[in-house]
């Protein structure tokens, strides 16, 4: 199978699997997203999505938040992992998007990297899920399920994923591609025990056909 032909048929199986990929973080707007998705590094959407409606109640904007103190902002966020760090991050996005943005989330990936905490995959993020572009985000999930199932090979860093992916993934459904591709690894193709049994993948995937002929 080539690499054309296996990018078509892992797509269209995703196509036909998870019709409507959508992100599990709630948001209302592109400040709450941003707060989630720094947030959300090392820690599971689950745990953001408790944390953040007391954090937005409290700091609705992001005039709001880069008014607040450390202790204010880490009080509610304690319960998330690097809180120290991420209270610190968090108080200087909202206080950069404040000054140098007028408190509205750019749609450019070097404005959104110079915030900080922001690095190239929650840019990305915002940009695919926000703003509809064809951005793809490379988180954990979507690297190691990439060289799994041979969408990458030998890929060594998160942006050469992100690289081959975008090679080959049309702009048009590369949003719903990033989605597919992290839900797939947060549900089925898990790190330590893929659930080939229960995969859509199988046909497809060079890791499950290399494990095959193993034995």
């Amino acid at each position: 199978m080539t690499v054309k032909e296996r990018y078509k048929a892992v797509l269209e199986i995703f196509r036909e699997t998870m019709p409507s990929p959508q992100t599990e973080l709630n948001y209302r707007n592109p400040y709450e997203l941003l707060v989630a998705v720094i947030l959300s590094a090392q820690c599971t959407d689950k745990r953001v999505n408790i944390i953040t409606p007391p954090l937005f109640e409290a700091f609705p904007t992001p005039q709001a938040m880069a008014e607040a103190t450390h202790e204010q902002i880490f009080e509610l966020i304690k319960s998330c992992s690097y809180p120290n760090n991420k209270t610190r991050s968090l108080m200087g996005m909202a206080r950069r998007l404040t000054e140098e943005f007028g408190g509205e989330v750019p749609d450019d990936i070097d404005a959104l990297m110079s915030l900080p905490g922001v690095g190239r995959k929650t840019a990305n993020v915002i940009l695919a899920v926000v703003f509809g572009r064809a951005a793809m985000a490379v988180d954990t999930h979507v690297f190691r399920v990439s060289e799994r199932i041979g969408l990458t090979t030998n890929s060594r860093t998160p942006l050469e994923t992100e690289r081959a992916l975008t090679k080959h993934i049309p702009d048009e459904i590369m949003g719903r591609a990033h989605h597919w591709l992290i839900l797939h690894g947060r549900y089925v193709c898990r790190a330590r025990r893929p659930d080939c049994l229960n995969c859509a993948l199988t046909s497809v995937c060079r890791f499950y056909q290399k494990s095959n002929a193993n034995g």
